[in-house]
């Protein structure tokens, strides 16, 4: 009867039901379709950049020919058919107009080999068998530097993932520039050096069933919004514990000869398989519908049943919750914010938005706290570590011990409350 009567509570706010079906179904689509650049190569989405070129030598050729071929940049070297130059850039970029800006310095070229040639030729005449030293006074060249304007909006990611594109591209014309003026110095006889680069780097993917488990962003978004969607019920639970208390429904509960217990286990099932309706519908547009929109269809072959129960203990940790804040809570203004709080707080901490190895050390800690932290991670165990039951379970366990401990709090809070 306690079930029967939660879902006629939910049956008479259908408007809020529906909200709380539609809102993470929308939410996935759409995260999906940001993030799923991130996850693969996408020639039409490439972010334009200026470039300054200020030396016209071979190194700025150099950098222009391997900024072109790059996947992810489209490069302006003109603005209304004129050449930019530095000032435009910067202004340009600061505005937000542009994200990013290279400047490359006058005879950036003409002084790298000077420097190489100076070098290089220090280096042969200390083989040289000769008593006689000759000085000579050579000009000093000066360091050039290659700057770099960034929009201040951009993320320190994708700065340092250009700063190390620009600096490997420049070593590489170096490396290639010393091999080059080395062979001219010890004469044609010589052999070319090989320039090709003796240490390269072998991605390992784990494999299932002899195929490639290669990442994606349904992968990613399914688990994390899945797991947001379903803490979002601690909105509804604790409005309707509120509601009962206000209205005098709960007095009438407490007066039946059934523990308090008892009635918590009516919401505690009837609000599972709320969460279990959520997941199903977020699987199945997962599935199903991400293919006909132009994103990657979630894989759960072989993993559905184990999904299945991560996202049952998550439903428990957030009905436990939920429970514990319509207990504490005197009026719906105090539980719905409250709730809404928590879970973003939640989210965010536990590594929903931004990955936990990315923050601080003192966030990885308090990262460890989340209940959110514990059923990503079992989610990504399932999906992507390809991980057995038997693997998973410290993170159910600690999810379900989140709802025991939740719900005896509440329990305990309410008894002593009425002892009172």
């Amino acid at each position: 009867m306690s079930i029967y009567k939660e879902f006629l509570l939910l049956k008479r706010d259908l408007g809020g039901v529906i909200i709380l079906f539609v809102m993470p179904l929308v939410l996935i689509i759409a995260v999906t379709l940001i993030q799923d650049s991130t996850f693969k190569k996408v020639n039409d989405a490439k972010i334009p950049i200026l470039l300054v070129n200020n030396d016209n030598g071979m190194v700025s050729q150099s950098v222009l020919e391997n900024l072109q071929k790059s996947e992810a940049f489209s490069v302006v070297t003109k603005i209304d058919g004129k050449l930019i130059t530095e000032v435009q850039a910067k202004e340009a970029v600061f505005k937000g107009v542009y994200q990013l800006a290279i400047v490359i310095p006058s005879e950036l070229s003409n002084d790298l080999q000077s420097k190489i040639d100076q070098n290089v030729e220090k280096i042969v005449n200390s083989f040289t068998e000769t008593d006689t030293i000759q000085e000579e006074v050579k000009d000093i060249v000066q360091q050039k530097e290659v700057k770099l304007y960034f929009d201040p909006a951009v993320q320190m990611s994708f700065k340092n993932a250009v700063m190390s594109s620009v600096d490997k591209m420049i070593s590489q014309i170096e490396t290639q520039s010393i091999y080059s003026t080395f062979q001219d110095q010890l004469g044609e006889s010589v052999d070319s050096f090989e320039q090709n680069s003796f240490i390269s780097f072998k991605e390992i993917i784990p494999r299932k069933n002899d195929k490639e488990i290669i990442p994606n962003s349904a992968q990613h978004n399914v688990p994390a919004w899945t797991l947001f969607a379903i803490f979002f019920i601690v909105i509804p639970l604790s409005i309707n514990i509120v509601k009962e208390k206000n209205q005098g429904t709960f007095v009438r509960l407490r007066t039946n000869p059934v523990p308090y217990a008892l009635v918590l286990l009516g919401k505690t099932i009837t609000y599972a398989v709320i969460c279990m309706i959520q997941f199903y519908m977020m699987v199945v547009v997962a599935v199903f519908l991400f293919p006909q929109i132009g994103l990657p269809a979630l894989n759960v072959e072989g993993n559905l049943f184990l999904m299945s129960i991560v996202a049952l203990f998550s439903g428990f940790a957030a009905i436990g919750f939920g429970i514990l804040v319509g207990t504490i809570a005197k009026t719906q203004e105090q539980s719905a914010p409250f709730g809404a709080t928590a879970t973003i707080v939640l989210a965010a901490i536990g590594g929903v938005w931004v990955p936990v190895f990315a923050m601080p050390k003192m966030m990885q800690i308090i990262a460890k706290c989340s209940p959110m932290n514990w059923g990503l991670n079992a989610f990504y165990d399932v999906l992507l570590r390809n991980s057995t039951i038997l693997e998973i379970l410290p993170e159910i366990g600690l999810l379900f011990l989140f709802f025991i401990i939740t719900t005896t709090i509440a329990i305990i809070y309410d008894e002593k409350k009425r002892s009172v």
